[in-house]
């Protein structure tokens, strides 16, 4: 046995040293070289590529099989003259032996050079779609020729996957272009470099990749970094990269020339066996934004479905945008959107996102609820919050220049017209306002809410809209295809409350809009107070309107308005305007005296004042005015024009007499005046408010005449009494009177 064991070794050695003999003539007196075209023709006959070989062949046959490659190019065989990749050198090396047993052990992999060029031409065809099929040939006119049975791999290959063992893969200066005709858009990846350790099955690999990429429409660039460490089992088809880590910095036409710098970081795992990925321990940053979290991927390869967590930590948003080129639009408070913190659960699909126990820190204010869009294609927006506080001003579009200018134009013709009036009431009327009240700085993004779809609901402890601070605001609205129906808006008012529906349609070039509004008992120097600093009437508001009207500014809203309204004010004051004393005035006029006391007040109180308002293209007028005083009851008719807010009133005073303790002699109102209406002008300026009303001396000498008339029928009933008849002393009455 001894001997036939040595005779066997000797047998192997013998066998080697051959086998290495071999070798050593094989890749020393053949040269693959020599042999170009024949390689050539073996590419094309069985790749199904055209491969020219422009540089040296170098190759080792024992034990390792070894080959490199310099300035090399493949081309597909329908356009062979145009290579879609390009090299500049190849190396590798296989052992031998381990390939028997199908593994395949491989010492370093290096690839210089690699340019890969992809385009789609004009008709959508890709070059790489032709990659390894046969060169075009005339359809065959032999139907009975048989066809070509597609190349089928042994069950054995199937169930035996090879095992890799490769000591290290490098790729060096390799760039990836890829070009669409039919768009014109262009993505390149360029200055790739990749390096890895040992590649082995359920090994951790480590793993670094850089590379520069890039786009043409929008010119952007970015520069990227990938670190970790790679782990894979292809039999359990389970994928991990451990210590993921990206960074890089990125710029371009989007951020407008300015720069990004972007990281991510966690643990990433593919498992296709269980149709699942995971990102744990998710760590991101762009500028000054942080964030953390995780994400989960189930029923990869059917209805993908998204869940997990992200927690945002507090940032200026506002500098955070400004950092990537992000315009926002002017807002009235430049300090808004500095703390903004978002903690909330994520869930989502294909074609949907949510935002789901969202806590939303902004500005100092709480808000919790849910935001999703539920149709990226349709970009259905879902908004559901509630907060404790928003001052909605703040946010606004700032005052245009315009407005501006309108507004300083129309507190001018306010103040020119107040220092014409004198304290003691007898100056002219002033003349009416001529100076537009509103702006016509375009209002609403038409374009933009045209394609909205949007369901909103919205519920806050205290809103502030339009300076009005709203309790327990609550607000509902829809938007799709161009209609934007507002079901609800309302809450607390200064101690009253009130409700608003309505529509925006802005299917139309000018939006059509109509609104409902009942207000309860709020106070009307309140909304005075949001055009006016000064409050010329004080009250409780009790309004019930229905409005429309159509444009897109302040401008073309005011004058477009028609619609109806009734109002009334109860428990009210008229503020720094004394209409009794103006009354007094007049009858010490009529009583042919003058006055001997002082005002005895700025005010005129008042417990009811009252009407309707017909609105036509942004002038109301109001024929119902009822107005109860202390002491008088007034009533008027007139037009109120909201494009100047200027005013045009006829008020008719019934005097019931000088109520208090002390009566003006002058102003007491005899036998002669009692149940006679005394007439007033109002106008200018809305305000002015009664500071802009005077005696109307044409309707006082009427009235004086009906007095006079009045005194005459009463001697003539006094003297004649029953001795003519009653149609005698009616037609004495009428001709004095006359």
């Amino acid at each position: 046995m001894k001997a036939f064991g040595k005779i066997l070794g000797l047998i192997v050695l013998g066998l080697l040293l051959i086998i290495v003999a071999a070798g050593f003539a094989l890749t020393h007196f053949f040269d693959p070289n020599d042999y170009k075209d024949e390689i050539r023709q073996l590419a094309r006959n069985k790749a199904h590529v055209e491969l020219d070989l422009k540089g040296d062949i170098g190759w080792s046959l024992f034990p390792w099989l070894g080959l490199e490659l310099h300035d090399a190019s493949v081309a597909t065989l329908s356009n062979p003259k145009t290579p879609f990749a390009t090299l500049q050198m190849l190396g590798l090396s296989v052992r031998v032996l381990p390939l028997l047993r199908r593994e395949v052990q491989m010492s370093d992999i290096r690839v210089e050079g690699l340019n890969l060029s992809l385009d789609r031409d004009a008709n959508g065809h890709g070059n790489w779609e032709d990659i390894g099929k046969p060169a075009p040939t005339p359809a065959s006119t032999d139907p009975n020729a048989p066809a070509s049975a597609p190349a089928t791999s042994s069950g054995d290959n199937n169930s035996r996957p090879v095992r890799l063992d490769i000591d290290s893969l490098t790729v060096n200066n390799a760039t990836v272009r890829y070009v669409d005709e039919q768009t014109g858009r262009q993505y390149s990846a360029e200055s790739i470099q990749l390096s890895t350790g040992a590649v082995h099955d359920n090994t951790d690999i480590p793993i670094n990749f850089t590379a520069f990429l890039g786009t043409n429409m929008p010119q952007f660039r970015a520069r990227t970094e990938i670190t970790g460490q790679l782990r894979f089992d292809r039999a359990l088809k389970r994928y991990q990269f451990g210590d993921f880590k990206l960074s890089g910095e990125a710029s371009g036409d989007p951020m407008q020339g300015k720069t990004l710098t972007f990281g991510a970081q966690g643990q990433l795992l593919l498992d296709k066996a269980a149709n699942v990925a995971d990102w744990t321990g998710l760590k991101l940053s762009a500028n000054q934004l942080r964030a953390l979290g995780e994400l989960h991927l189930r029923d990869l390869s059917g209805n993908p479905q998204l869940s997990g967590g992200l927690s945002i930590a507090q940032f200026n948003l506002r500098t955070f945008l400004d950092s990537i080129g992000v315009d926002l639009p002017a807002m009235a408070d430049p300090s808004t959107l500095n703390k903004v913190e978002l903690v909330t659960r994520l869930s989502g699909s294909k074609t949907s996102l949510a935002l789901e126990d969202l806590n939303l820190q902004l500005d100092g204010g709480t808000y919790t609820g849910r935001l999703a869009v539920d149709d990226f294609a349709k970009q259905s927006l879902r908004v559901q919050l509630k907060g404790d506080k928003l001052d909605a001003d703040r946010y606004l579009p700032a005052k245009g220049q315009n407005s501006a200018s309108v507004s300083a134009a129309r507190q001018s013709e306010v103040n020119d017209s107040e220092a014409a009036i004198t304290a003691s009431g007898d100056s002219p009327l002033p003349d009416a306002p001529s100076k537009g009240a509103w702006s016509d700085d375009r209002l609403l993004p038409i374009e933009r809410l045209r394609g909205l779809d949007l369901q909103a609901d919205l519920s806050f402890g205290q809103l502030t809209l339009d300076k009005l601070p709203i309790a327990n605001a609550t607000l509902k609205a829809q938007a799709q295809d161009g209609l934007l129906t507002l079901q609800t808006l309302g809450g607390g008012l200064f101690d009253g409350s009130f409700e608003t529906h309505g529509s925006l349609d802005v299917r139309p070039e000018a939006p059509a809009l109509a609104l409902q509004t009942k207000v309860n008992r709020v106070p009307v120097e309140q909304f005075i107070k949001t055009q006016s600093p000064k409050a010329t009437i004080t009250g409780l508001l009790t309004l019930d309107s229905n409005l429309t009207s159509t444009g897109n500014s302040q401008k073309a809203l005011i004058e477009g308005l028609n619609g109806n309204a009734r109002f009334a004010i109860n428990n009210g004051v008229l503020v720094n305007a004394n209409l009794e004393q103006q009354v007094c005035q007049g009858i010490a006029t009529l009583n042919r005296k003058t006055l001997n006391g002082t005002p005895r007040g700025r005010d005129t109180p008042f417990q009811q004042l009252g009407g309707s308002l017909a609105i036509r293209n942004g002038v109301a007028s109001n024929q119902d005015l009822k107005v109860a005083i202390p002491g008088l009851s007034v009533s008027g008719n007139g037009t109120i024009d909201l494009r100047v807010l200027g005013m045009d009133y006829h008020v008719g005073v019934l005097v019931e007499g000088d109520k208090s303790d002390m009566p003006d002699p002058a102003c007491e109102v005899n036998q002669n005046f009692a149940n006679l209406e005394f007439p007033l002008l109002c106008r200018g300026p809305l305000e002015l408010g009664a500071k802009a009303c005077r005696i109307d001396r044409e309707g006082l000498a009427k009235v004086a005449a009906k007095a006079a008339g009045d005194r005459i029928g009463d001697k003539i009933e006094e003297k004649l009494g029953d001795k003519v008849t009653p149609q005698l002393k009616d037609a004495l009455r009428g001709l004095f009177k006359r």
